[in-house]
């Protein structure tokens, strides 16, 4: 469903990606892996159009995405969860989600979102007329999550969900990752430095090095690679 062919981005004169093709099949948790800087970010941004690529093709679903404004490409059902979270910390949890939905103007379908995302988060069901910036790390990554949840994602992309959080609670964002894959049936684009949870859910994965794509396979036969272990997992 989703197409990356020699992908390149420059920020200025420094390149963050270089020539780089993924495949991502309709139904399935695909992971990108990597160390810091490597370009695992600005492959999701130039997705989103946040970023303008030198080169390349991206098109979801047969649909040339290279080019589009953001808005556009979130209405064609492909969905941005950022890294940091980035949520309105001085408005409500409520407000933050509805935020979210910006992009639809059905009014039913946007109480089934919500309903749907208490139902996954009932703790923020619980806070919906509290502050954001007053939720602890794990609530605020559930309530990024939700917001992206009510753009109604046929494609989500999650970027360092795990980020800054303890590891009782990393367990929680995977868990949840897994959750919306199988109970909402939507395919899931993860870029995680958390390797060894990344692959061990992912059906697809790619490892980026310096902006290229340097191994790629089944998640299972990346969490079996000596190079991965050795390059990424610390073992």
């Amino acid at each position: 469903m989703l197409k990356i062919t020699d992908l390149s981005v420059y920020y200025g004169m420094v390149c963050a990606l270089d020539g780089v093709s993924i495949e991502m099949p309709e139904r399935a948790i695909c992971s990108i892996v990597g160390a810091n800087g490597a370009g695992k970010s600005s492959l999701l941004r130039s997705i989103m159009g946040l970023v303008k690529p030198r080169s390349g093709s991206i098109s979801f679903e047969g649909m040339e995405l290279t080019g589009r404004e953001v808005h556009n490409i979130v209405r064609e059902g492909v969905v941005l969860c950022p890294e940091g979270r980035k949520i309105f910390k001085s408005a409500t949890v409520l407000d933050n989600l509805m935020a979210g939905a910006y992009t639809c103007r059905d009014n039913d379908k946007v109480q089934a979102n919500l309903d749907r995302v208490f139902s996954l988060f009932p703790r923020l069901k619980e806070r919906a007329k509290q502050m954001g910036g007053t939720l602890s790390g794990g609530e605020q990554q559930m309530l990024a999550i939700g917001r992206g949840l009510m753009a109604g994602p046929r494609l989500f992309l999650l970027d360092e969900p795990s980020m800054g959080l303890a590891p009782n609670l990393v367990d929680m964002v995977f868990e949840t990752i897994v959750g919306i894959f199988e109970q909402e049936n939507i395919p899931i684009l993860l870029v995680e430095q958390n390797a060894e949870m990344s692959l061990s859910i992912a059906k697809y994965a790619y490892v980026l090095e310096v902006g290229k794509v340097v191994i790629s396979g089944t998640g299972a036969d990346l969490l079996g690679s000596d190079e991965v272990r050795e390059k990424y997992l610390g073992a």
